[in-house]
């Protein structure tokens, strides 16, 4: 179920609520910055990476980013919240990174998970991704493009699951990754 609600606003930003069996999907607002911190401080949560644990200030800033969306286009990454207790599970959906990999890449938005390691493996991934590429689809349909690390099996079947296919090999940040995309 997703509801906009267009009188609805939270500091300037579009308010959307997508629920699913589990969890409310919204925007991020400023009380999520802990659960970003634990989440992203949290060394478990990169083991299928090569990236490390963000400090306080690199998630302050990724917050700041993630509302920006919201005022910017009127879409970007919602937070994750489980419904039956309120606890932050993770966040998804769709952004504008300027990542620099080029035009086929870059010109499309691009979709985005993370759930918390207490979190993983409990289909909460593919549950909030589907539900808000649901959303994005009847709100803004257009090609979609992910990277995700080749070593990072969970993240590719979700992918899978919402049609992405594997369309190029790429570094970033020093990191190898598989360009992804997705048509309607």
């Amino acid at each position: 179920m997703c509801a906009r609600l267009p009188d609805e606003e939270k500091h300037g930003t579009p308010w959307v609520m997508i629920e699913t069996p589990r969890l409310i999907l919204r925007p991020h607002v400023l009380d999520d910055y802990n659960g970003l911190c634990a989440m992203f401080g949290d060394p478990d949560f990169y083991r299928l990476s090569g990236l490390t644990p963000q400090s306080p200030e690199e998630v302050w800033h990724r917050l700041l980013r993630y509302m920006g969306h919201w005022t910017a286009f009127g879409w970007g990454l919602f937070a994750a919240i489980e419904k039956d207790t309120g606890r932050f599970v993770g966040d998804t959906g769709l952004a504008d990174f300027h990542r620099g990999l080029g035009p086929d890449f870059d010109l499309s938005p691009e979709a985005a998970w993370a759930i918390t390691p207490a979190c993983q493996g409990r289909g909460y991934a593919l549950e909030a991704v589907r539900a808000a590429h649901d959303w994005f689809d009847a709100t803004h349909p257009q090609r979609t493009v992910c990277i995700i690390d080749p070593s990072n099996t969970p993240s590719q079947k979700v992918a899978a699951a919402l049609g992405y296919t594997a369309f190029a090999d790429a570094t970033y940040k020093g990191h190898k990754v598989t360009q992804f995309e997705r048509y309607l």
